[in-house]
């Protein structure tokens, strides 16, 4: 069974929850181990995500695990199975990992929700935006790397523009939309380029007002990103070391929840349009 130096997102993703069935079995790696005819480091391997696993010895485990949920196993397996090499391949080694891993995950995914204050999501962000936010890192990225991250950047958005794009829900700040990131002409088209995608169908755009009562929020900046079947849903957050996804079922059901009142404490898409027409206006 050959292992993985360095498994993606996904990968790991998959491991977890072969481990989390296995647990809610009430059952050992050893007991699995058995079944597969490994051992326990084997089993431990796979639900790491640095060892690969067939389709038929998912729907082994599954069935041994007493997993009746068709539509989760069949899920598992096309994790399992998938061969993928998208886009994003061409920054492999060239870009930190969790750049790859969030436009892997986009590209799989059945919906993206996006809640953000400080900055403008990075799916609506124009290069001028990309480019001003990359460049205010701390210490100073080389040139070669900065323009690597914001092709990267400009490349994802392809979820949202190709043959079969993501619906796509954005809940933005007042003060993410009101800061210059740039200069007047950025900040200016920008917005233009918000105001142009949240008029196609699959986009929605809301805003969060600053004179909006009885807000407390402003610390819930997350990404949402909906899986084949909804256990396999992602939330992403930023953290002070790294980029962290969360998959356990109490975290995701409280982003889910987190997102909910992100969406009603905003304006309509229309509202939020018009709003943004206003903050146009002003520049």
């Amino acid at each position: 069974m050959a292992t993985r130096r360095n498994p993606t997102a996904r990968q790991v993703r998959l491991g977890a929850e072969l481990r989390k069935l296995r647990d809610a079995a009430g059952l050992k790696a050893t007991e699995a181990a058995a079944l597969l005819g490994v051992n326990s480091a084997q089993v431990s391997q796979i639900e790491a995500g640095v060892a690969g696993v067939s389709e038929e010895r998912v729907r082994r485990l599954a069935a041994h695990y007493s997993c009746t949920d068709g539509e989760l196993i069949d899920a598992l397996v096309a994790m399992a199975t998938d061969r993928t090499r998208g886009w994003w391949e061409e920054f492999r080694g060239l870009l930190p990992t969790p750049f790859l891993d969030i436009a892997e995950l986009e590209h799989h995914a059945t919906y993206r929700h996006d809640v953000e204050f400080p900055h403008i999501p990075g799916l609506l962000q124009t290069e001028e935006y990309a480019r001003a936010v990359f460049s205010y890192r701390v210490p100073e990225l080389p040139y070669g790397e900065l323009e690597l991250r914001v092709q990267h950047r400009m490349k994802r958005k392809v979820v949202l523009a190709g043959p079969t794009p993501v619906p796509y829900e954005a809940v933005i700040h007042e003060a993410a939309l009101r800061t210059r990131v740039g200069d007047r002409a950025a900040a200016r088209a920008q917005l233009a380029r918000i105001l142009e995608l949240s008029e196609t169908e699959h986009i929605t755009v809301r805003v969060i007002p600053f004179d909006l009562d009885g807000f407390a929020g402003a610390w819930n900046t997350m990404m949402l990103a909906g899986g084949a079947v909804p256990q396999l849903d992602t939330a992403v957050r930023d953290t002070p070391h790294g980029t962290a996804f969360i998959d356990s079922e109490a975290q995701l059901g409280a982003s889910r929840t987190l997102f909910r009142k992100m969406e009603a404490a905003s304006l309509d898409p229309e509202r939020s349009r018009d709003f943004i027409h206003r903050l146009a206006k002003e520049l």
